[in-house]
């Protein structure tokens, strides 16, 4: 796996966490 790929791995991961949690804890964001 390229730096690209894993790096944009991590991005794409921590986006969709973010989403979620904000979802899950609105009054936290």
């Amino acid at each position: 796996m390229s730096a690209v790929n894993l790096i944009g791995g991590i991005i794409a991961v921590g986006l969709a966490a973010f989403c979620v949690a904000a979802l899950i804890w609105p009054e936290r964001f």
